[in-house]
């Protein structure tokens, strides 16, 4: 998948660019395009694409995707038989659909193996000064950070604010240290930064927003970094196995997460991640793309 991805990067950009930009669609636009999956046992394979380019592996698009597969009749999934495999950039995820008279109403879907990179890291914000992070995979890389360390709240009405320092955060992360993975350079890379407070309702853990790519503000929980999150938690014992959280987005919906068991990644202690959903579809679409359109491959204004 990681082939497909670089192959895509290659011959594909434009086509990226044409759908995730205006006029089709905007700053924070993200897509999935199923493939062929390339494990015997995985029903299909999936590319992420977003404003930036290609990411490896995606929470929310997973969701997505297992919801309009089985909703579509792309592939045949029952109540008997509720199990997709899918294929990522990231690795092979289990996507395990809760069905109710033939619509999903929830996916649950183990996440590659997910790990703390760097933890308690100081590192120097220009305009704020020192704060400190936490770096952790869960099919990307994320530097994790405190809202009150940032002086922001977590609400919509600040999202312009938070965008911005989660640029600054990604950018003094990414000269602090270096990102590396310990089975693939293509996965060795700082995909955004995520931060984290109290929740609003007091039934859930907390509320995080993601900040990834080129500044795109993740409207989910945000499926990889609940995946790295739970991987911090159970290293610091303030998690344990099986052990549910809920995990709120900057508009309230909510991702449960819980580790489901242990591994190890190359020298790292590692975790396999559950991570609990739901998606909706809203419509289908065909996209047209006239030669002589001046704006035919898109553009992007934010």
């Amino acid at each position: 998948m990681l082939e497909k991805r670089r192959y895509a990067r290659e011959r594909f950009d434009a086509f990226r660019k044409a759908l995730m930009w205006e006029p089709r669609g905007h700053a924070d636009m993200y897509g999935a395009i199923p493939t062929e999956p390339v494990s015997p046992d995985s029903r299909l394979g999936v590319l992420f694409l977003h404003n930036e380019g290609f990411s490896t592996m995606c929470g929310h698009g997973i969701i997505a995707l297992a919801t309009v597969a089985a909703e579509t009749g792309l592939v045949s999934v029952s109540r008997d038989n509720p199990v997709l495999k899918i294929d990522t950039p990231a690795g092979q995820v289990e996507a395990r659909l809760r069905l109710i008279e033939d619509r999903v109403k929830e996916v649950s879907f183990l996440n590659v193996p997910s790990f703390v990179l760097a933890s308690d890291l100081s590192v120097d914000i220009p305009g704020l000064g020192k704060i400190s992070v936490d770096v952790a995979f869960g099919g990307a890389f994320y530097a994790f950070c405190r809202d009150r360390d940032l002086d922001v709240r977590l609400v919509p009405e600040e999202s312009r604010q938070i965008i911005d320092l989660g640029i600054r955060v990604k950018r003094a992360v990414e000269e602090a240290i270096p990102i590396r993975h310990p089975d693939d350079p293509d996965l060795s890379f700082l995909y955004g930064t995520i931060i984290v407070g109290d929740a609003v309702d007091s039934a859930h853990h907390s509320r995080n927003v993601c900040i990834f790519a080129d500044g795109e503000l993740d409207r989910s929980p945000t499926g990889t970094g609940v995946s790295a999150r739970a991987a911090i938690h159970f290293e610091r014992g303030d998690l344990g196995l099986n052990e549910p959280f809920a995990v709120e987005s900057l508009l309230g919906t909510v991702f449960k997460g819980r580790v489901a068991a242990v591994t190890t990644v190359g020298p790292y202690a590692a975790v396999i991640p559950e991570v609990t959903g739901s998606a909706h579809i809203t419509g289908r679409h065909e996209f047209l793309m006239d030669p002589d359109d001046p704006l035919l491959r898109g553009f992007l204004l934010k």
